[in-house]
């Protein structure tokens, strides 16, 4: 048995048609889904990585799981702006597109450039991965400049009007993510947010909300 087969007959072993259910209720795409947990993924995924061929392969399985496995075993030195695009085109649920930009994109040397490019993007999904990934680099680039962030707050403030929902909670995370770096993005963030409080949207106005009641609370270092 290769490690492609190898690896889908263990996802299919570990499958919980009751917990598919159960991510469907919270807006998961069902289809092509197993209803395995993401700590059972992330062990399984020790075993292969790094492997970015395997990653290829489980990613053209089609497989939900197999899909978020594929992002947690990729190499991100070996994966090319195209291979960004086709897998961000891909997306139809909203914990792949993030998981892949945790596990994997924001590792790439060109994550800041897809987070731009794909923030412009109409569709549903692709347009969240933008966000997804300004998040993701806000929480895991640690050496990042300031500057590297307040580059993303114009385009936050330009889309967070947008009232599609896995869209408009992928703009309020990245600001969030952004506010909650250091006591400078925080005031920065805090400021985009009263600017999005003043715009005509019930979605902007949503963001503004829960942006500030987080960042309002938060207690950070300069």
């Amino acid at each position: 048995m290769n490690k492609l087969d190898e690896i889908l007959e263990a996802l299919r072993q570990c499958a919980n048609p009751d917990h598919v259910a159960g991510m469907a209720r919270f807006g998961i795409n069902p289809k092509d889904t197993l209803g395995i947990s993401i700590p059972t993924l992330r062990k399984l995924a020790k075993q292969y990585k790094p492997d970015h061929e395997l990653a290829q392969q489980l990613w053209a399985s089609g497989i939900h799981e197999a899909r978020i496995l594929a992002s947690m075993i990729d190499d991100p030195q070996k994966v090319t702006p195209e291979q960004m695009d086709t897998w961000a085109s891909q997306f139809d649920s909203w914990d792949v597109c993030d998981q892949v930009c945790l596990n994997l994109f924001d590792k790439t040397p060109y994550a800041y450039t897809k987070a731009v490019e794909w923030s412009e993007k109409e569709t549903e999904f692709l347009k969240r991965a933008g966000f997804a990934l300004m998040a993701s680099l806000a929480f895991h680039d640690k050496s990042a400049p300031n500057a590297a962030f307040e580059a993303f707050f114009p385009i936050i403030l330009r889309h967070a009007s947008d009232e599609r929902n896995f869209v408009k909670k992928a703009v309020n995370w990245a600001l969030r993510q952004i506010g909650k770096r250091n006591r400078y993005l925080q005031q920065r963030a805090i400021e985009v947010a009263q600017q999005m409080a003043t715009l005509d949207s019930k979605a902007a106005r949503w963001n503004a909300k829960d942006t500030l009641r987080e960042l309002n609370q938060k207690n950070l270092p300069n």
